[in-house]
């Protein structure tokens, strides 16, 4: 995983970066910029991300810090994301978990929920659930 740390260092993915924490290299602080044209644009979204003794043939273990509106993401902050569960491969890495989770960002599946309520409400209102994402995102992601 070192190099792989070292790959994400110098060359970050766009609207990402990610940093080894310095008393523990499986930890990371990670930081996603809200894509432009979703919800969650302008915003920045803190993240953790840590890698399991068995990594890399298990997935990291990835949560939002950030409060955050959408209908994958919980309360706690988890994510559902097939990558992080069964699609999982060890050719996969944390750059392209990161990539995933920027792209869900922009593209809010309330058909496979983690937060009944939100993806109720992105169904029901769709408007209105993106008005709310976008308030959320002013109030707890703004350059904090």
């Amino acid at each position: 995983p070192l190099q792989e740390t070292q790959r994400l260092l110098s060359e970050p993915a766009p609207g990402i970066s990610a940093s080894p924490s310095e008393e523990n290299m499986r930890y990371f602080n990670v930081m996603v910029l809200g894509p432009a044209q979703s919800p969650y644009e302008g915003g920045v979204f803190k993240l953790e991300l840590f890698l399991p003794e068995e990594y890399p043939m298990a997935a990291p273990k990835v949560r939002f810090l950030t409060k955050i509106y959408h209908p994958n993401i919980d309360k706690l902050g988890r994510i559902c994301l097939d990558i992080l569960k069964d699609k999982w491969s060890p050719a996969l890495q944390i750059r392209t978990v990161l990539l995933s989770i920027q792209a869900l960002l922009s593209a809010p599946n309330p058909d496979d929920p983690l937060s009944e309520n939100v993806a109720k409400h992105w169904k029901s209102n769709e408007a209105e659930a993106v008005e709310t994402a976008k308030e959320w995102t002013r109030m707890y992601a703004s350059g904090a």
